[in-house]
């Protein structure tokens, strides 16, 4: 299948690899999960169907990278299709939770200035070095910890245990802000990236 590509500015093109692979659609289908997932929590939906989605979410989360890794698939969409699934996921059912009153606006407003601020700083790398980052190991952490928060939301858990998660996932996600603003600084300097550790079948900077 022939590559599929992004246009930049001036008519260049930016390749992102294929497509049509299988982790690539499980990450489509994680993104389209979470609108039904979000209409279930707003609307007070069965649980176990929530939880049931949920579970598929967060299974297909895993198995993208894993198969991708292990069928040699690993792809630029895949590096912007997987964070894009996470962050919609997390953003809608945030909302749903807003609106039922389990969790607070000013919470999910941080979560969503951050994200924005991530995902243009990647469009303006990706614009100037040509190339996609994928996400950091922190990030990954930090989005688990506020899947967990959400959960916690969700099944109006005990309050001490709601507020430990909340301020937890307040902590991570600005520590693995702070460190997409050194991998941005390092890479619009054209300073080189150190190895580190694997994410999702590929090698990411240890130190940003």
């Amino acid at each position: 299948m022939p590559e599929q590509s992004t246009t930049r500015p001036g008519g260049r093109l930016l390749p992102l690899g294929r497509f049509w692979t299988i982790p690539n659609m499980l990450s489509l289908l994680r993104l389209v999960l979470a609108f039904p997932l979000a209409y279930l929590v707003l609307t007070h939906g069965p649980l176990r169907w929530v939880l049931a989605l949920a579970l598929l979410a967060i299974v297909t989360d895993w198995f993208d990278g894993q198969v991708a890794r292990w069928s040699h698939t690993v792809s630029d969409w895949g590096k912007v299709l997987d964070p894009l699934a996470d962050k919609v996921t997390a953003g809608l059912v945030s909302m749903a939770l807003v609106a039922r009153g389990d969790l607070p606006l000013w919470f999910f407003a941080f979560v969503v200035v951050r994200d924005a601020l991530i995902v243009l700083g990647g469009a303006l790398l990706a614009h100037r070095t040509r190339r996609v980052y994928m996400s950091l190991w922190s990030g990954k952490v930090a989005v688990t910890v506020l899947a967990l928060t959400i959960l916690a939301a969700l099944l109006e858990a005990d309050p001490p245990v709601f507020r430990v998660l909340l301020w937890s996932s307040i902590v991570l996600l600005s520590y693995s802000f702070l460190r997409y603003v050194v991998r941005f600084v390092r890479a619009w300097r054209g300073q080189p990236e150190p190895e580190g550790p694997v994410v999702s079948g590929q090698t990411v900077p240890s130190s940003t």
